[in-house]
């Protein structure tokens, strides 16, 4: 039995998918909620939004995530990065995979990966939640309605959280599955209800594709100036470090905040929507997306609320500490209707240094922007991956390691030609630990961050007296209206200066150790950059 509105000609059977139950094609917002509520899949919040626990896995597993091993991709995978899954094993588990499924209740949502439609890509994804199919409905985006009646996908992705793997059958790691067959154009995720593994399943694929087309596939927010896309802002940096909270400017224009393209025309959104975290948002400094938390439809994940009143509790990590909400891009009120930006004016590498030894803002040169991108310094915050409890720091290269199929250097090389062809200013931003590390320190002040980005996209900074970073080499500004200057020099804000020098040559010791790895595939300038 079927209900809801498909191409007559693109059925799941019609793919193979066979002897199901009920399936639900392209559901919209409140017939999903209505389906997630009758099947217990979560609760009503206030305002009409939707309020979910995904149990065990509350974050993310990249170590449960392989791409199959083709003839087609072996010579083009970064296999350091990426597990491996023989065809044999994948061919087993999709058998398996849809034995699992018979009889049971699915939802298909038809949708789109990229706002430019030069370079979108067309995308099925079956879920065994309704509510997985609301999110990824937020997510990716939603064509015109009529659209539907013609619509083919270039990939699918079957989401079962109930099916558990076999690693010995399937030639994985455990019983959680995200397994990426690019030949198959079909992606399989089971055993966890987790859903961002829906969305980083499709950026993945985006990685793999764009880079051929000479687009440069990118894990950053990005706005632009209100009444001038010509003025692009984007901000790379991984979950946590403040893609979401600080794309959210009120007087630019969103443009997306996580998921972005760079083509031969400009920026351009992946996405539909946005995955912002929800642990100690507040309605004064971030009073837009913590109005979401209350609009219908959108979904709130893992985070404790009262039963009575539905009342959020935005301090209470009890749960995870990666408690977010899903809405689409237009509950922004600033947020680009077009989700379509110019060539970016300014490029931020937003990092979250743990060792509170970085500045709050450093211009790199060219070259020491494409040695701080591949090196992808940060810390990984608690709860966006399964283990992670508190701040650990890392070097996730591209800031987005766990979402490249290709090895670093490829999107490097990218990177560094679009700024050389456009002129783009590059800035370190740390939105980390100051006046020590972590658990002696404290986070940067938001109002001091967000004052250093808008003199760095206003052009003002640009103006000002610059230090030589004694460790990095790059430049810091000395002196920037409404920020203290005592921020500007984070050895100054440490009480023992002593353990300040020795944190730092600390932390140059392992940017030097790390970039080894990648010495024998970059240029000469490149490697003058680095530091150690």
């Amino acid at each position: 039995m079927t209900h809801g509105r498909v191409n007559p000609a693109f059925r799941l059977e019609d793919q193979g998918i066979n002897e199901l139950g009920t399936v639900y094609y392209n559901l919209m917002e409140p017939a999903l909620i209505e389906e997630a509520l009758l099947r217990n899949e979560g609760t009503l919040g206030r305002g009409g939004a939707f309020l979910v626990e995904t149990g065990k896995y509350t974050g993310r597993s990249p170590k449960d995530k392989h791409i199959v091993k083709t003839d087609s991709v072996a010579d083009h995978i970064w296999w350091e990065n990426n597990a491996p899954m023989s065809e044999a094993g994948f061919a087993q588990l999709y058998k398996d995979m849809l034995a699992h499924m018979k009889g049971r209740d699915y939802f298909v949502q038809d949708l789109v990966g990229g706002a430019d439609p030069a370079h979108s890509i067309d995308v099925r994804v079956v879920t065994e939640l309704a509510w997985h199919g609301l999110f990824i409905r937020h997510m990716l985006r939603r064509p015109e309605r009529q659209e539907l009646d013609d619509f083919t996908a270039d990939f699918t992705i079957v989401n079962c959280p109930s099916f558990r793997a076999d690693p010995q059958a399937h030639d994985c790691q455990s019983d959680t599955v995200i397994a990426l067959n690019f030949d198959a154009k079909l992606i399989l995720i089971g055993g966890t209800e987790y859903a961002g593994e829906n969305k980083k399943s499709v950026f993945t694929l985006l990685n793999y594709i764009l880079p051929d087309k000479g687009i440069m596939p990118m894990h950053c927010s990005a706005n632009h100036a209100v009444g001038n896309p010509v003025d692009t802002a984007i901000f790379f940096g991984l979950s946590g470090t403040g893609k979401t909270t600080l794309s959210a400017d009120p007087a630019r224009v969103l443009i997306g905040d996580d998921e972005h393209g760079w083509s031969e025309r400009g920026t351009f959104n992946f996405e539909g929507g946005c995955y912002a975290k929800t642990i100690n948002l507040n309605a004064e400094a971030e009073p837009e997306i913590y109005a979401t938390t209350s609009k219908f439809a959108t979904v709130i994940e893992n985070m404790v609320y009262d039963r009575e009143t539905k009342e959020l509790d935005f301090e209470d990590d009890s749960l995870t500490a990666n408690m977010r909400c899903a809405y689409p891009l237009e509950y922004i009120s600033n947020a680009s209707p077009s989700a379509l930006g110019g060539h970016p004016k300014n490029i931020i590498m937003l990092t979250c240094d743990a060792f509170g030894v970085l500045p709050p803002i450093a211009r790199l040169t060219p070259a020491q922007a494409m040695y701080h991108f591949l090196s992808g310094f940060t810390a990984k915050v608690a709860g966006t991956e399964r283990g992670v409890t508190e701040p650990q720091p890392t070097f996730s290269t591209c800031f987005g390691a766990p979402f490249m199929p290709r090895r670093p250097e490829a999107y490097g090389d990218l990177l560094r030609t679009k700024i050389a062809k456009h002129g783009a200013t590059c800035w370190l931003v740390n939105t980390g630990w100051t006046g020590g590390a972590y658990g002696q320190g404290s986070r940067m002040p938001i109002k001091a961050t967000r004052a250093l980005l808008t003199a760095a996209l206003d052009g003002s900074l640009a103006e000002a007296a610059f230090r030589k970073d004694a460790n990095f080499g790059f430049d810091v500004p000395v002196d920037v209206p409404g920020v203290p200057d005592v921020l500007l020099n984070p050895r100054r804000t440490w009480e023992d200066k002593t353990a300040y020098d020795a944190q730092a040559d600390k932390l140059v010791q392992m940017f030097a150790e790390n970039f080894e790895q990648y010495l024998p595939h970059i240029d000469d300038d490149v490697k003058a950059a680095a530091i150690g």
